[in-house]
Parts: C-alpha cells; structure tokens; sequence
C-alpha cells in the first residue's frame, strides 16, 4: 500500500556548503519525478546560486529561518517531508546535525522531521577520519540516520582519498530505495566482510572474439552499494563491468572464469559472506588462438571444441571450513516442457549446498541489462521470499535481510 497515495513523494535536499554543491543539481535532477525542495545553507548559496536551485526543483528556495514567517517554514519544510538527503554533508552540517543545533532553515529541517534522512558526505580526508567527525556519523546512524561511506577519488586540489561526494547516480538510488522502503537500509552489516561477485566473464577465441553472456553486472553493483549503506566491509569483484564503483566499496577487475576463481578464493578466505551474483560461463574454448581466426576463401570454420570451467560456487561450499562463509549463489533460470522455475531451482539449491539461492527468471527479456528485476529468495532451510518487481537495489535490501537474518553461513 502507498501510504502518499497518488501525489509525488515529498523530498528535502539539503545542500552544505562544500564545493561538491555543484553535483547536488545532479541529485534535484535526477528526482524529477518527486516533490522536491531544495534547502541549502548559506555556505551553499557561495558555491550554487538559489536560482539554480529553484530552476531545478520548481519551488521557492529559502535558507533562513525567518523567510516566509506566517508559512512556519523551519517546522513545515520538516514535517511534510517522505525522505530528507543531504548531499553534500559537510564535516561541520553533521556536527550541527548530531548536536541538535537548529540555527538555520536546514538543521531545524533535521530536528523537526521523522522521514528517512540519508547523509553523503563530502569532505577532505583528515576531516572524515577525524575522531570527531567519526563520533558525529556514529551517534547520527544510532539516532536512525543513514550516512553513506564517501566515495574514494580526487578531492579539491591535487589531494585524493576517502571524502569524495559519492557519485549522484549512487545517492539518487539509495534515496528511491528508501522512497519505496523506508526500512530498507539498517545499519546491521557493521563488521561484517562480504565479498561480491558481479557482471559476465568473456571466454576468449582469439585477440579479438570472445564468448560471453548478458549479464551488465547492474545487480552484483546494487547488491555492493546497499551492503555498503548497511556498513558492510565490501569487495566487489567484477567481470567486465562498465559502471561506476560504489562508494565505500573495493573493486577488483577480473576478466574470464578462471581469473574470477582465483580472485573469488583469495578473498573468500577472509570474508563472512560471499555473493556469487556474476554470470559466469559454464564452458571456454579448448585452444585461444594467438592471432586473429581469418576468413579462408568458402571454407566453413572448424567446429569450437569447448571444455567445462570450474564451478566456482561448488568449490566454494565444498572448501568452507566451519560455518564461514555464508554462501549465497544466483541462478538465472528458464522453465521448459521437464520442469518450471522453481523446481530446476530447487534442485541446484540441493547440488550446489549454498545457504541461499537467488531465483531469476530471464526469458522474456528479463534480469539482463535491466534496471529492475523480480525473485525468490531460497533458504536451504526450506524457506522461500517472493521479491516483487522494482528496482534492483531492493531485491539488494531484501538479500541482505536474509543474510541479517541467518547470521553465520553453513548447513541450515
């Protein structure tokens, strides 16, 4: 049930004064579809001018408290709001946000409002790992906030690290995410090392020709970013990928089946959870060729003589020591005149020994290069989630809830 019913989700972004402001316009943008009203700080308006602001959003932009008095705007602005996100969340708008201070339009907006508030922060790194900037994300996540890890890369001037505003495509997917489920970002990873598999391996024929598959990796990614959110320890190893990294999250390229294994077993040795998301190929070429495979006048080619790749989910339940890692696979599936979905699924549940299984099914023009997708979510205990059809980070959320859920990994 929508409880907005058919009016526009109502949503406050914020804006610090950081000079990441600049990318906030990309946020307003890319919320076009919701209620949007901008509510930048004072520093803000330096970096951004309010009419940008208002060109974008299509509403009045204040800052102040005592803008538009009889309209009460420093309580209205907060209590009407589905979502609050801050981008950028500067090191000094989180330390006036955990203090409760309310001596502008923005923070007031933060102490009246009971809607979701998602953070990103912008800053240089010594202002992020400072410990007091660390306390200040602590005790907002304890009061319910969500603070997304910043993003690593090129801040202002020549430095770099962590303390880069992640990137607008990223917070506008946690933002709707959280617009269709308000719960759907607990910070309950904390502490946890997952390490997520994502994208298609390419089995090469020769320097120029490959065999591959669908897969655009879009699903592993949402799985990274919305453990990231949840304050997991994320590595993301990612099989020819053309998306941006995650904020708070480790990438590591790989190309084929075989380079993912070896990737995928290096990295399982220390981690909780293990997602296998990646569509790998069942089978490789026996012989790449060094050079070009050319045309030779009407002569047809020679048959492709394939040998099986290792499977890299069984390897991995039959090598785990103990309960750890907790093992979930994928399967993206078609039914035919043997069997349904779910009973071929069933089945690789049962001869794969993974703790869950992720059901997709993929004819019709569905799971691959997709922004939303729909599944079920197997438990080798018997259990089964239904995930309607939606974006692709809540099938992500409603995943790591049944992770949450089970704890530890090994036979139910």
């Amino acid at each position: 049930m929508n409880p907005r019913g058919d009016r526009r989700p109502r949503v406050v972004v914020g804006v610090g004064g950081g000079i990441a402001a600049y990318k906030s316009c990309e946020v307003i943008r890319r919320l076009a579809d919701a209620d949007v009203t901008v509510v930048p700080t004072e520093a803000a308006l330096k970096f951004v001018g309010q009419a940008t602001f208002e060109a974008l959003s299509g509403n009045p932009v204040h800052s102040g408290v005592f803008t538009d008095v009889p309209a009460v705007n420093h309580v209205r602005t907060g209590q009407q709001a589905d979502l609050v996100v801050i981008a950028p969340a500067t090191a000094d708008l989180m330390a006036r946000a955990a203090a409760g201070r309310a001596d502008d339009l923005l923070t007031s907006t933060l102490l009246v409002t009971r809607a979701p508030v998602i953070f990103a922060p912008a800053m240089h790194t010594e202002m992020w790992t400072h410990p007091a900037t660390q306390a200040n994300v602590a005790t907002l996540r304890s009061r319910g906030a969500i603070v997304i890890p910043p993003a690593v890369g090129r801040l202002t001037g020549p430095d770099s690290g962590p303390g880069r505003l992640p990137e607008p495509e990223h917070i506008v997917e946690l933002a709707l995410t959280v617009l269709n489920r308000p719960d759907a970002l607990p910070y309950d990873l904390a502490g946890r090392r997952v390490v997520i598999t994502a994208g298609g391996t390419r089995e090469e024929l020769d320097p120029v020709r490959f065999l591959g598959n669908r897969s655009s990796g879009r699903q592993g990614f949402a799985l990274a970013l919305v453990a990231a959110a949840r304050g997991a320890e994320v590595t993301l190893i990612a099989a020819n990928v053309a998306l941006p990294t995650p904020p708070g999250v480790r990438l590591v390229p790989v190309t084929d089946a075989r380079s993912l294994q070896a990737a995928v077993v290096a990295e399982a040795a220390t981690a909780d959870v293990v997602v296998m998301a990646a569509a790998v190929a069942d089978f490789r070429p026996a012989n790449r060729q060094e050079s070009k495979i050319k045309k030779v006048g009407d002569l047809e080619p020679d048959a492709l003589a394939l040998v099986r790749n290792p499977d890299i989910l069984a390897g991995l339940v039959a090598d785990r020591r103990g309960a750890v890692p907790l093992i979930v696979g994928f399967a993206a599936e078609t039914g035919d005149e043997n069997a349904d979905v779910m009973t071929y699924a069933r089945e690789k549940l049962r001869r794969k020994g993974c703790d869950l299984l992720v059901v997709n099914r993929v004819d019709g023009g569905r799971a691959f290069e997709v922004a939303d997708n729909a599944a079920v979510i197997l438990d080798s205990d018997g259990g089964a989630t239904d995930v309607p059809f939606g974006p692709k980070t809540l099938l992500a959320a409603a995943l790591w809830d049944a992770v949450a859920a089970r704890g530890t990994g090994g036979p139910g």
